[in-house]
């Protein structure tokens, strides 16, 4: 081994532990960042709060914050476009929640990918969330980042993938690889730009070739509220929520340089996010639950027999 100063902290970390930290395929380099951005903004400590020492019992994903934690339904922003109006989650969201019948969604990553035009505002968006600042000098996304947050729904971990694409044209080639497997997908737009908004539509067609659209969430969203004048920005949201609607997409209106709705609408995405993991995994798990008798030589379509005869109690 060398004995040059400081080389003992330059070792690369072993090659499997990348894609432990995500199920999507990762820029070179990335998930290096992703682990130093976790354990920076989020130490890993022990049940007693102190640092972890020993590898073998370090969590691979970041504890919550407390700013993160959901108990309710984030509200829409309007509800002339809203994914559902509904005012709480469904009630086998919670009732799974309460019994803890949420199978493997507090161990999945789920993606959300942010696709738009050229300097539209994703990459402020994003930075607005996850790190609260706002960067006045751009600088173009060159193929793909992201930034991984966690929160706590319903007292369940819930983990959000978030995917920063690039708008350029000539990394659209780049970006769209990482387009597949997304749950969620940001289409956002300029509301001082009326081209952007009409180039949604495409955007949301490239994301759509490499998803399945009957199981990923869509959200239009309109970015700079704060340059817009209220009349300009009257006009520019009556077209925005007509798109949203024909995109059957909520639609959202945000400032990253302001922080308006920007807190609020990621809440809002994780929420839906969490809500459609939750109704997945139960239609996967069905009405079996552990307990129930199986009958094998009976005639009976129905093969699963529950032992006990209690109704439910707060679902059906």
């Amino acid at each position: 081994m060398s004995h040059l100063p400081g080389l003992e902290l330059r070792r690369e970390a072993p090659p499997l532990l990348g894609p432990l930290l995500s199920p999507f395929p990762l820029p070179a380099g990335s998930w290096h960042r992703q682990m130093l951005r976790s354990s920076l903004r989020f130490p890993i400590t022990n049940w007693a709060g102190a640092p972890c020492k020993a590898a073998g019992r370090m969590n691979i994903l970041a504890p919550v914050r407390r700013d993160r934690v959901l108990a309710e339904l984030p509200q829409c922003l309007r509800k002339e476009a809203a994914l559902h109006g509904h005012k709480d989650f469904h009630p086998r969201v919670t009732c799974a929640c309460q019994e803890h019948r949420t199978g493997t969604v507090g161990f999945k990553i789920s993606k959300v990918i942010v696709v738009g035009d050229l300097s539209v505002g994703k990459t402020c968006l994003i930075n607005r969330f996850c790190k609260d600042t706002f960067d006045k000098n751009y600088k173009a996304t060159i193929g793909v980042d992201f930034e991984m947050e966690r929160f706590e729904v319903l007292g369940i971990p819930f983990s959000l993938q978030l995917w920063d694409t690039a708008g350029q044209e000539r990394f659209k080639c780049i970006a769209s690889t990482y387009y597949r497997g997304a749950q969620a997908i940001i289409i956002v737009f300029n509301l001082n730009d009326v081209a952007s908004l009409e180039h949604t539509k495409q955007w949301l067609a490239d994301a759509l070739k490499e998803n399945d659209p009957s199981s990923v969430l869509l959200f239009l969203v309109g970015s700079k509220k704060d340059l817009s004048t209220p009349a300009q920005y009257a006009l520019m949201e009556k077209d925005a929520l007509q798109v949203a609607q024909e995109m059957k997409a909520e639609y959202w209106a945000v400032s990253s340089l302001t922080g308006e709705n920007v807190r609020e609408f990621f809440f809002r995405v994780a929420a839906l996010t969490f809500e459609a993991n939750v109704l997945a995994e139960l239609e996967k798990s069905g009405a079996r639950r552990i307990g129930d008798v199986v009958r094998i030589n009976s005639d009976d379509s129905n093969l699963y027999l529950t032992a006990s005869k209690k109704k439910p109690t707060c679902c059906p």
